[in-house]
Protein backbone atom coordinates (compact mmCIF):
# COMPACT_ATOMS: atom_id res chain seq x y z
CA UNK A 1 0.00 0.00 0.00
CA UNK A 2 1.54 3.37 -1.33
CA UNK A 3 1.36 6.68 1.46
CA UNK A 4 0.18 9.22 -0.48
CA UNK A 5 2.45 12.21 0.71
CA UNK A 6 0.67 16.27 0.25
CA UNK A 7 4.56 17.60 0.42
CA UNK A 8 6.29 17.59 -2.97
CA UNK A 9 8.95 15.81 -3.24
CA UNK A 10 11.37 18.69 -4.55
CA UNK A 11 10.01 22.26 -3.47
CA UNK A 12 10.37 24.85 -6.38
CA UNK A 13 10.89 28.51 -5.67
CA UNK A 14 8.89 29.45 -8.29
CA UNK A 15 6.42 32.63 -7.18
CA UNK A 16 7.89 31.53 -3.34
CA UNK A 17 10.07 34.77 -3.02
CA UNK A 18 7.19 37.58 -4.33
CA UNK A 19 4.03 35.75 -2.22
CA UNK A 20 6.78 36.26 0.59
CA UNK A 21 7.91 39.72 -0.14
CA UNK A 22 4.36 41.05 -0.17
CA UNK A 23 3.67 39.56 2.60
CA UNK A 24 6.48 40.73 4.74
CA UNK A 25 5.83 44.24 3.42
CA UNK A 26 7.71 47.26 4.74
CA UNK A 27 10.25 44.40 6.62
CA UNK A 28 11.74 44.21 3.76
CA UNK A 29 15.06 45.62 2.84
CA UNK A 30 16.30 42.96 0.62
CA UNK A 31 15.61 40.00 -1.22
CA UNK A 32 17.52 37.44 -3.48
CA UNK A 33 17.57 33.58 -4.64
CA UNK A 34 20.99 32.00 -4.58
CA UNK A 35 21.95 27.98 -4.96
CA UNK A 36 18.24 27.18 -5.33
CA UNK A 37 17.39 28.87 -1.95
CA UNK A 38 15.32 32.33 -1.42
CA UNK A 39 16.87 34.72 1.06
CA UNK A 40 15.21 38.00 2.59
CA UNK A 41 17.14 40.69 4.65
CA UNK A 42 14.30 41.99 7.36
CA UNK A 43 14.71 45.35 9.61
CA UNK A 44 16.36 44.15 12.97
CA UNK A 45 14.29 45.82 15.18
CA UNK A 46 11.42 43.70 12.86
CA UNK A 47 12.85 40.77 13.10
CA UNK A 48 10.26 38.76 15.84
CA UNK A 49 7.39 39.85 13.55
CA UNK A 50 8.59 38.81 10.66
CA UNK A 51 9.72 34.90 11.28
CA UNK A 52 6.32 34.98 13.64
CA UNK A 53 4.85 35.80 10.00
CA UNK A 54 6.51 33.06 8.21
CA UNK A 55 5.76 30.86 11.30
CA UNK A 56 1.72 31.60 11.65
CA UNK A 57 0.88 31.82 7.94
CA UNK A 58 3.16 30.33 5.58
CA UNK A 59 4.11 26.89 7.42
CA UNK A 60 7.65 27.60 8.18
CA UNK A 61 7.04 25.88 11.31
CA UNK A 62 11.29 24.40 12.37
CA UNK A 63 13.83 26.91 13.18
CA UNK A 64 16.62 24.45 11.79
CA UNK A 65 19.65 26.74 12.62
CA UNK A 66 21.32 30.06 13.24
CA UNK A 67 24.58 31.05 11.95
CA UNK A 68 26.63 33.92 12.19
CA UNK A 69 28.83 35.73 9.64
CA UNK A 70 31.49 38.27 9.78
CA UNK A 71 32.27 41.26 7.60
CA UNK A 72 34.70 43.34 9.53
CA UNK A 73 34.98 45.70 6.67
CA UNK A 74 30.87 46.65 6.48
CA UNK A 75 29.74 49.31 9.24
CA UNK A 76 27.91 46.71 10.29
CA UNK A 77 30.17 44.07 10.23
CA UNK A 78 28.24 40.81 11.40
CA UNK A 79 24.97 39.14 9.79
CA UNK A 80 22.96 36.68 11.57
CA UNK A 81 21.14 34.12 9.30
CA UNK A 82 17.88 32.42 10.36
CA UNK A 83 16.94 29.05 8.32
CA UNK A 84 13.28 27.89 8.43
CA UNK A 85 11.81 24.85 6.94
CA UNK A 86 8.38 24.14 6.26
CA UNK A 87 7.91 20.65 6.86
CA UNK A 88 3.93 20.81 4.91
CA UNK A 89 5.63 22.22 1.63
CA UNK A 90 9.01 20.77 1.89
CA UNK A 91 10.45 24.44 1.45
CA UNK A 92 13.52 26.18 3.10
CA UNK A 93 13.95 30.05 3.63
CA UNK A 94 17.04 31.97 5.12
CA UNK A 95 16.29 35.16 6.94
CA UNK A 96 19.00 37.75 7.62
CA UNK A 97 19.35 40.64 9.68
CA UNK A 98 22.64 42.98 9.97
CA UNK A 99 24.10 43.97 13.56
CA UNK A 100 27.15 45.38 14.83
CA UNK A 101 29.61 44.65 18.19
CA UNK A 102 27.67 46.96 20.18
CA UNK A 103 23.92 46.64 18.66
CA UNK A 104 21.96 43.66 20.10
CA UNK A 105 19.22 41.67 17.96
CA UNK A 106 15.78 40.76 19.04
CA UNK A 107 15.97 36.80 20.63
CA UNK A 108 13.53 34.39 19.09
CA UNK A 109 13.29 32.43 22.21
CA UNK A 110 9.67 33.88 22.51
CA UNK A 111 8.58 31.40 18.97
CA UNK A 112 11.18 28.56 19.03
CA UNK A 113 12.66 27.32 22.41
CA UNK A 114 15.68 26.08 20.59
CA UNK A 115 16.53 29.53 19.44
CA UNK A 116 18.21 29.08 23.18
CA UNK A 117 21.10 27.40 22.18
CA UNK A 118 21.53 28.59 18.85
CA UNK A 119 21.73 32.04 19.97
CA UNK A 120 24.22 31.17 22.40
CA UNK A 121 26.37 29.52 19.79
CA UNK A 122 26.27 32.82 17.75
CA UNK A 123 27.44 34.68 21.05
CA UNK A 124 30.54 32.65 21.48
CA UNK A 125 31.90 32.79 18.54
CA UNK A 126 31.07 36.09 16.99
CA UNK A 127 29.96 38.35 20.01
CA UNK A 128 27.21 39.20 18.83
CA UNK A 129 24.43 40.42 21.51
CA UNK A 130 20.72 38.55 21.73
CA UNK A 131 18.27 41.43 23.92
CA UNK A 132 15.77 39.06 25.63
CA UNK A 133 17.69 36.26 25.86
CA UNK A 134 17.61 35.32 29.30
CA UNK A 135 20.35 32.86 29.48
CA UNK A 136 23.12 33.90 27.21
CA UNK A 137 26.46 32.30 27.97
CA UNK A 138 29.64 30.81 26.33
CA UNK A 139 28.46 27.28 25.12
CA UNK A 140 31.27 26.16 22.82
CA UNK A 141 34.83 27.77 24.66
CA UNK A 142 36.37 26.90 27.56
CA UNK A 143 35.69 28.92 30.90
CA UNK A 144 37.29 32.13 31.24
CA UNK A 145 38.00 32.70 27.73
CA UNK A 146 38.85 35.75 26.28
CA UNK A 147 37.65 36.76 22.45
CA UNK A 148 35.72 35.60 19.98
CA UNK A 149 37.07 32.39 17.72
CA UNK A 150 35.12 33.28 14.23
CA UNK A 151 35.70 36.67 14.48
CA UNK A 152 38.43 37.34 11.73
CA UNK A 153 40.43 40.08 13.89
CA UNK A 154 40.89 37.20 16.23
CA UNK A 155 44.88 36.75 16.09
CA UNK A 156 45.87 33.48 14.71
CA UNK A 157 47.97 32.10 17.45
CA UNK A 158 45.75 33.72 20.20
CA UNK A 159 46.90 35.24 23.67
CA UNK A 160 46.47 32.35 25.73
CA UNK A 161 46.93 28.29 25.94
CA UNK A 162 45.80 25.87 27.92
CA UNK A 163 47.20 22.34 29.35
CA UNK A 164 46.44 20.34 31.92
CA UNK A 165 48.69 20.49 34.75
CA UNK A 166 49.23 16.97 37.32
CA UNK A 167 50.22 19.26 39.95
CA UNK A 168 47.65 21.36 40.47
CA UNK A 169 45.24 19.17 39.12
CA UNK A 170 43.26 21.38 37.18
CA UNK A 171 43.65 23.30 33.13
CA UNK A 172 45.85 26.09 33.87
CA UNK A 173 46.45 29.32 31.43
CA UNK A 174 49.37 30.13 30.27
CA UNK A 175 50.88 33.42 27.54
CA UNK A 176 51.21 31.97 24.39
CA UNK A 177 55.37 31.19 23.64
CA UNK A 178 56.38 30.26 20.08
CA UNK A 179 59.38 28.36 19.38
CA UNK A 180 60.13 30.46 16.54
CA UNK A 181 58.41 34.09 15.22
CA UNK A 182 55.30 33.50 12.93
CA UNK A 183 56.97 33.46 9.65
CA UNK A 184 55.14 35.82 7.02
CA UNK A 185 55.25 33.29 3.42
CA UNK A 186 55.79 34.61 0.03
CA UNK A 187 52.82 32.39 -2.17
CA UNK A 188 54.15 33.80 -5.36
CA UNK A 189 55.20 30.85 -7.65
CA UNK A 190 58.62 31.71 -9.21
CA UNK A 191 57.08 29.38 -12.60
CA UNK A 192 54.89 32.47 -13.11
CA UNK A 193 57.93 34.75 -12.75
CA UNK A 194 58.74 36.46 -9.70
CA UNK A 195 59.26 39.89 -9.56
CA UNK A 196 62.49 39.40 -7.28
CA UNK A 197 65.44 37.75 -7.49
CA UNK A 198 64.84 34.15 -5.39
CA UNK A 199 67.43 32.47 -3.28
CA UNK A 200 70.06 31.23 -5.22
CA UNK A 201 69.17 32.48 -8.39
CA UNK A 202 71.75 35.54 -7.83
CA UNK A 203 73.37 34.58 -11.04
CA UNK A 204 70.73 34.09 -13.45
CA UNK A 205 70.62 36.63 -15.17
CA UNK A 206 74.54 36.08 -15.89
CA UNK A 207 75.46 36.05 -19.89
CA UNK A 208 76.69 32.69 -21.04
CA UNK A 209 80.35 32.69 -22.43
CA UNK A 210 80.80 32.59 -26.15
CA UNK A 211 82.89 29.96 -26.56
CA UNK A 212 82.66 26.84 -24.05
CA UNK A 213 86.13 25.27 -23.02
CA UNK A 214 86.67 21.73 -24.83
CA UNK A 215 89.36 19.28 -24.74
CA UNK A 216 90.76 18.44 -28.02
CA UNK A 217 93.73 16.65 -27.62
CA UNK A 218 94.87 13.93 -24.79
CA UNK A 219 97.22 16.01 -22.75
CA UNK A 220 94.26 18.40 -21.77
CA UNK A 221 92.97 15.62 -19.15
CA UNK A 222 95.89 13.83 -18.88
CA UNK A 223 94.90 10.32 -20.39
CA UNK A 224 97.05 8.63 -22.82
CA UNK A 225 98.99 5.34 -22.96
CA UNK A 226 101.40 6.27 -19.93
CA UNK A 227 98.10 6.74 -17.98
CA UNK A 228 96.25 3.62 -19.12
CA UNK A 229 99.20 1.91 -18.34
CA UNK A 230 99.36 3.01 -14.69
CA UNK A 231 95.84 2.29 -14.20
CA UNK A 232 95.85 -1.47 -16.06
CA UNK A 233 99.18 -2.06 -13.29
CA UNK A 234 97.73 -4.01 -9.98
CA UNK A 235 98.63 -2.73 -6.31
CA UNK A 236 98.29 -6.35 -4.82
CA UNK A 237 97.53 -9.85 -6.64
CA UNK A 238 95.68 -11.99 -4.37
CA UNK A 239 93.07 -10.95 -1.64
CA UNK A 240 92.37 -7.58 -1.41
CA UNK A 241 93.09 -7.56 1.85
CA UNK A 242 96.87 -8.70 1.37
CA UNK A 243 99.80 -6.17 0.95
CA UNK A 244 102.28 -6.59 -2.42
CA UNK A 245 104.35 -8.87 -0.19
CA UNK A 246 101.77 -11.17 0.39
CA UNK A 247 101.40 -10.71 3.81
CA UNK A 248 98.03 -10.69 5.47
CA UNK A 249 97.32 -7.02 6.56
CA UNK A 250 96.32 -6.56 10.32
CA UNK A 251 92.72 -6.35 11.37
CA UNK A 252 91.62 -2.91 12.31
CA UNK A 253 90.93 -1.85 16.36
CA UNK A 254 88.19 -2.81 17.45
CA UNK A 255 85.68 0.22 18.54
CA UNK A 256 82.33 0.75 19.98
CA UNK A 257 80.29 0.36 16.63
CA UNK A 258 82.86 -1.89 15.48
CA UNK A 259 83.50 -4.80 17.96
CA UNK A 260 85.83 -7.73 17.73
CA UNK A 261 84.08 -10.80 16.08
CA UNK A 262 84.41 -13.27 18.40
CA UNK A 263 85.30 -16.89 16.32
CA UNK A 264 82.57 -19.08 15.46
CA UNK A 265 82.63 -22.51 17.23
CA UNK A 266 83.75 -25.43 14.87
CA UNK A 267 85.13 -23.38 12.44
CA UNK A 268 88.91 -22.78 11.97
CA UNK A 269 90.42 -20.21 13.26
CA UNK A 270 93.70 -19.84 11.56
CA UNK A 271 95.41 -21.29 8.18
CA UNK A 272 97.19 -23.95 10.40
CA UNK A 273 94.13 -25.20 12.04
CA UNK A 274 92.11 -25.09 8.47
CA UNK A 275 95.35 -26.90 6.48
CA UNK A 276 95.91 -29.34 9.57
CA UNK A 277 95.14 -33.14 8.39
CA UNK A 278 92.63 -35.17 10.67
CA UNK A 279 94.01 -38.55 11.55
CA UNK A 280 94.03 -41.53 9.70
CA UNK A 281 93.18 -39.34 6.89
CA UNK A 282 95.11 -37.85 4.36
CA UNK A 283 96.94 -34.66 4.09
Amino acid sequence: MAVLHSAPKFAANDGVQDALVSALGDMVLSAGEAHGEISISVQRDRLEDALRLLRDEHSYQQLMEIAGVDYPERAERFEVVYMLLSLTNNHRVMVKVTASENTPVPTVTTLWPNAGWLEREVFDLYGVLFDGNTDLRRILTDYGFEGHPFRKDFPLTGYTELRYSEDEKRVVYEPVELAQDLRQFDFMSPWEGAEYVLPGDEKADTPPVDEPKTTESTKDTGAGKAANKKAAKTVSKGAPAKKAGGKAAKPPKPTEDQPAKKPRKGKATDTKAATKPKKGGKS
